[in-house]
């Protein structure tokens, strides 16, 4: 990978330097039609990022400005279950972290563990499980990659974010995120493994691009778009095609959410 050459292909066309990064998950990638001055660029233009190979994904460096806020939007994620690679996000997030962002917000849609938590809601994230048990540090040649982990989640970040929620009327509960390898969904014991140990919501993401960005000495903002309850809770069938569906109606909430969020960062 060339984080020299990414950088030079992105000066050829903005100027914009980011504060901010944000990742947008299944069926959230509508927050990009808010972009002020955007300049978009295809993964496949820009070295080492990777196509995503899953429908609501679009692939596409946006930067750009939000509510005022110079942002590098990443529309679009490639996941640890299509490649067996949990570092697959490591040369998007090396590229926005070399373009100065100091921070990035992950965003995802989730499976609630949580009958208070229902579809269309929205959760912060306070800490995680990687029950996968894979990382995407492994094989890194140097003492760096002991990274600490004790606050993952930033607490001032996480604070802005419960702000923000409040000034837009949204209910925005936090909770601890588990991540599965997928691409199958839980089964019901699973889920209740799941509850045993404490988590809140269920995904196939996140997690690993939490871990890179620490590395990369960016400070992590999460939030789930929760699009179903998790296997066993309802008795029904989990598919990708209500995750799709449901996603956007948590993801207006979220956008909500983040442009406010930005937008007191801007000001």
């Amino acid at each position: 990978m060339s984080a020299t050459a990414n950088l030079a292909r992105i000066a050829a066309l903005t100027s914009l330097k980011p504060a901010t990064a944000i990742v947008l998950g299944s069926g959230l990638g509508g927050f990009v039609d808010t972009a002020e001055e955007a300049v978009t660029i295809p993964y496949s233009e820009l070295d080492g990022f990777p196509p995503p190979g899953v429908s609501g994904h679009a692939g596409a460096l946006v930067l750009s400005r939000i509510a005022g806020c110079p942002v590098a939007i990443l529309s679009g994620r490639a996941h640890y279950y299509e490649s067996g690679r949990a570092d697959v996000m490591r040369p998007a997030l090396a590229t926005v972290a070399a373009l100065g962002a100091d921070t990035v917000i992950l965003t995802n849609s989730a499976g609630s563990l949580r009958q208070d938590m229902p579809p269309g809601s929205v959760m912060l994230i306070d800490d995680h499980i990687a029950f996968s048990g894979r990382n995407p540090l492994i094989g890194e040649p140097n003492e760096a990659r002991f990274v600490g982990m004790t606050e993952a989640y930033d607490g001032k970040l996480r604070d802005r974010a419960r702000a923000a929620a409040e000034a837009e009327g949204i209910t925005c509960p936090g909770g601890v995120y588990i991540w599965f390898s997928g691409p199958s969904f839980e089964t019901p014991a699973e889920i209740r493994a799941a509850r045993a140990l404490g988590a809140d919501a269920v995904g196939m993401s996140t997690v690993p691009e939490t871990i890179l960005a620490r590395f990369l000495g960016l400070k992590v903002l999460g939030l789930s778009a929760i699009t179903n309850f998790a296997a066993g809770m309802t008795g029904a069938e989990l598919s990708h095609d209500e995750t799709k569906a449901v996603a956007p109606e948590g993801g207006a909430k979220l956008a909500r959410i983040l442009t406010r969020f930005l937008s007191d960062q801007a000001a």
